[in-house]
């Protein structure tokens, strides 16, 4: 039987934000099994070859993929200084079969760098006689753009190396290094920008609340650095890392932090301030909140920082706003400027302005 990867709905940007545009999975699916609504997404069993590529596309880890273990994978290689993947229809041997090499994300590999193992990924000359090969493909190279810059930005040429043997069939040949420096080789199919909606929704009633959740990528990458270090990264499509700034147009609506799946954004009040924050070691570049931003006011930096321990466990405050008290129901109200209503009194003002004059 083929177990078809899990869809985790709470985890699902386009669940918790019902306008977003996401389709990260949908594309890197080469079978053309994964459907997209308001509600998340749906696979079709019958379609479905359980490469594990859609895991691999989801920075937000919605989907499941019992076919690619990472935890279990990964203690696989404890005590180990090689390990070698191979994908399991080019029928190559290895310390462990993945359903697709693209299935392999750049935290893994990063990881068991960042730990001194060197890694060999075998079976990457099946490709052109594979349905997936090329989706395949694909995010094996956004996944080896990844490490390079990791590797760049960390200034750490000390990690073991990464080769990529490309046998014909089952016989014999050699591995080559694999030259992560060439980045034009591979296209980039799943970046997105977002610069808001085309609709013009309440963005409250478009989000479903949620617990925010942590995602094995992002502690992965956590494992390999200190936690102050100088320097910065440029923005990859493989990383799920992201600094978020906010510009001008924030009126403190909540929407950013109420999508955001990992509680990167997050709201911290008391009776008399109000602060939006952002945490950036648990940021995994999903894109949800600037989807939900109707003012568009946030964006992603070009650069992250490498300082994971930035703004410590409560964020560093993106924007902060004092409290007032109403001056006829007596509640605590954010104050943009200098009203004395909060928003119900003043919505009951003007209801009964526009009645009676």
């Amino acid at each position: 039987m083929n177990l078809v990867p899990q869809f985790r709905r709470e985890r699902c940007v386009r669940y918790r934000y019902r306008y977003s545009a996401c389709d990260r999975c949908r594309e890197a699916c080469p079978h053309g099994a994964v459907s997209l609504s308001d509600e998340g997404a749906a696979i079709d069993p019958a379609l479905c070859q359980n490469c594990a590529l859609c895991a691999a596309a989801c920075p937000a880890e919605a989907w499941n993929a019992e076919a690619l273990p990472r935890i279990e994978i990964l203690k696989q290689t404890l005590g180990r200084a090689a390990f070698s993947f191979a994908c399991t229809p080019s029928q190559e041997e290895g310390d462990a079969r993945v359903p697709c090499l693209g299935a392999l994300d750049a935290s893994i590999l990063a990881y068991l760098a960042g730990r001194g193992i060197s890694v060999e990924l075998k079976g990457g000359g099946h490709c052109g006689d594979c349905p997936q090969g090329a989706k395949g493909a694909a995010m094996l190279g956004l996944a080896l753009e990844g490490l390079a810059q990791l590797r760049e930005s960390l200034g750490n040429e000390g990690w073991p190396s990464l080769l990529l043997t490309e046998k014909e069939g089952r016989g014999e040949g050699d591995g080559q290094p694999v030259d992560t420096a060439r980045r034009q080789l591979f296209r980039r199919f799943a970046g997105h920008a977002f610069t808001g909606t085309e609709q013009d929704p309440a963005p409250h009633k478009a989000i479903r609340i949620a617990a925010p959740l942590s995602t094995v990528r992002r502690e992965l990458i956590q494992a390999i650095w200190p936690t102050e270090i100088e320097g910065e990264i440029p923005l990859e499509n493989s990383l799920p890392l992201a600094e978020v700034r906010l510009g001008p147009g924030c009126n403190a609506c909540e929407a950013c932090a109420r999508v955001c799946p990992t509680g990167a954004l997050a709201i911290r009040e008391n009776q008399l301030r109000w602060e939006l924050r952002f945490q950036f070691n648990r940021c995994v570049a999903c894109g949800v909140c600037l989807e939900a931003c109707q003012p568009d006011a946030l964006s992603f930096a070009e650069k992250a920082p490498l300082a994971l321990g930035r703004g410590g466990k409560e964020g560093m405050p993106l924007r902060a706003l004092d409290k007032r008290r109403c001056s006829r129901c007596d509640r605590l109200f954010i104050t943009l400027g200098r009203e004395q209503l909060c928003p119900t009194c003043d919505g009951d003002a003007q209801d009964m302005a526009s009645i009676f004059g």
